[in-house]
């Protein structure tokens, strides 16, 4: 049957899908816009669901602070590559997660997706449709809600790092200037007590076998390997840590000359942990040529 070109328009506006696909969908539904909406959806959510499986290594990192700063939010979602990463659609969903995330605050990333929107549907309803517009799988993939016991300094570098810091005592330029310092020096750690104790137990291993092989008496072995462990633990640490902007003087040091402490520190960087493939582009254009040979 003949479909109206503004019919197969109205659609295409409205999904979002291609052109061939809402005159496809409109052909097996009589014309009937709105059951040819229901069948994109319906496959929508299927491509969905077929690439969820893909890696998700790009995206962004959003930062929100509730009205009165007391509360803040840092949020990573992930997207296939940095094109869609700088999509308007993408970057709208990324901000109405980290909305939803701010102001429900939902137990986990789950519980996120659950959430209902004002305009209808889930956020997951959303990301599902998404996926079937951009071609590629997108993720929330964590977030960190913070609550402030003294004040929140706040950090964001490009789009790929957030660091939210809450600080008791000082100003904001010294919240300002840590969380800056927590995004380049990456600390694991707010103190030494806080170094898990399997960490440090390898680390001591590892130090303790480079030591031993350097032919040294097992006294000054063991002086060699607890002098090399309190260095790590400066590396690792937040307080230990020298300070980006005056690397004679430790974090510790600034915050007691400041008379100030930090409670908790939030790092996210996009992308951190993920396995990323590297793609041969030869190959991959070979395997294409194949698959449609």
């Amino acid at each position: 049957m003949s479909i109206a070109a503004s019919t197969v328009k109205e659609l295409r506006e409205r999904t979002g899908a291609g052109m061939m696909e809402c005159k496809k969908a409109l052909v097996e539904t009589g014309g009937d816009i709105e059951a040819a909406l229901e069948i994109l959806r319906t496959r929508g959510q299927a491509k969905a669901d077929k690439k969820a499986s893909r890696v998700a290594a790009e995206g962004r990192v959003e930062l929100m602070l509730s009205d009165d700063g007391r509360r803040g939010l840092v949020m990573e979602v992930n997207c296939e590559t940095d094109f869609v990463a700088r999509d308007e659609g993408f970057l709208a969903f990324a901000q109405e997660a980290a909305t939803l995330a701010l102001s429900q605050a939902p137990a986990d990333v789950a519980a996120l997706m659950a959430l209902p929107r004002a305009g209808g549907g889930s956020l997951e309803d959303l990301r599902k449709e998404l996926v079937a517009k951009i071609g590629e799988n997108i993720t929330v993939r964590r977030f960190e809600l913070v609550e402030a016991a003294g004040e929140l300094g706040s950090y964001v570098h490009g789009t790929r790092i957030g660091v939210l810091v809450d600080v008791t005592g000082g100003d904001e330029e010294l919240r300002r200037d840590l969380a800056m310092h927590i995004a380049a020096s990456r600390p694991q750690c707010l103190t030494p007590e806080e170094v898990p104790a399997e960490v440090l137990e390898r680390e001591r291993r590892i130090l303790g076998e480079q030591a031993a092989g350097e032919g040294k008496p097992a006294e000054i072995v063991a002086k060699m390997v607890e002098g090399r462990v309190r260095k790590f633990l400066g590396e690792i640490t937040l307080l230990g840590q020298p300070f980006v902007k005056d690397p004679e003087t430790s974090v510790g040091k600034l915050l007691q000359s400041r008379k100030a402490g930090v409670r908790r520190m939030v790092r996210l960087e996009v992308g951190e942990g993920i396995e990323k493939k590297t793609a041969d582009f030869a190959e991959e254009v070979r395997a294409q040529l194949e698959a449609h040979a």
